[in-house]
């Protein structure tokens, strides 16, 4: 497999995944414009794509969705069925959709993909594993808490993409109103650094080679407390096979290959 993460943030996600002959994004973040300038910058062309996947129904992961339908119908959207109604209700996307059931293993091409539940408030959000070639990619952001099901999923990982979103006390220091920040500190917001790390050192996957960091809050974080914890965390579990890396908001991440 090869991936490219598009951007990671509140402003816009999206990430490329390619197996073979077979190119899916994983949500649109993006005005469709953007999606494409950054999907050639990559070397990829947005009209090779053979499926997009929806993670959940908040706008900065589905906003590109109605353009991108209108230029592509032929392409199929996946999403569980209460994020793609909410979606549809949002967007007025409503043909093109190919629902599934969390937790039950589907094919697109040469992936094989799981959708898992995952703790976050929007309606039925998800996270993915793809599975190509013997290799794997974890794919979780957007959630408040470490389920067990989550952990099931991250400890088949050969890459992984992961929520590191908010220090806890650069979040209280910060001068967001107190109801946004009960929303990201609370089960279904976002995960702290902390609670990402937890996951790490708990699971401890023994696959895994590349991990990378994303849904970085500009405001309520840094990469080098990021960068330090999770530098601490593979120190202690004596993991130099791992690399790791801090995605960005506003430019693609480098290619990985697993």
């Amino acid at each position: 497999m090869r991936l490219r993460v598009l951007g990671s943030g509140s402003g816009g996600n999206s990430l490329a995944v390619r197996a073979g002959d077979t190119l899916v994004l994983v949500d649109l973040g993006f005005s469709h414009r953007e999606e494409s300038r950054r999907l050639a910058a990559c070397g990829a062309d947005i009209g090779d794509v053979s499926a997009v996947f929806f993670t959940h129904d908040h706008s900065d992961h589905c906003k590109g969705v109605a353009t991108f339908h209108n230029r592509h119908p032929s392409v199929p959207l996946f999403a569980n069925g209460g994020t793609a109604d909410t979606i549809a209700a949002l967007s007025g996307v409503n043909d093109g959709w190919t629902i599934f059931e969390n937790g039950e293993p589907f094919k697109v091409g040469e992936l094989a993909v799981t959708a898992f539940s995952i703790p976050h408030d929007a309606t039925d959000p998800v996270g993915y594993l793809f599975e190509a070639g013997g290799s794997s990619l974890f794919v979780g952001t957007d959630m408040g808490c470490v389920s067990a099901n989550v952990r099931e999923m991250f400890a088949h990982a050969t890459c992984a993409v992961l929520e590191a979103n908010h220090d806890p006390i650069l979040l209280e220091q910060s001068d967001r109103p107190i109801s946004l920040k009960q929303r990201i500190r609370g089960r279904t917001g976002h995960l702290a650094n902390e609670d990402a790390v937890e996951l790490l050192v708990g699971t401890n996957p023994p696959c895994l080679k590349t991990l990378l960091l994303g849904h970085i809050s500009q405001q309520c974080n840094s990469p080098s407390l990021v960068r330090r914890a999770f530098s601490d965390a593979l120190a202690e579990l004596g993991r130099s096979d791992i690399r790791l890396s801090l995605l960005e908001q506003d430019a693609p991440g480098d290619l990985y290959e697993f």
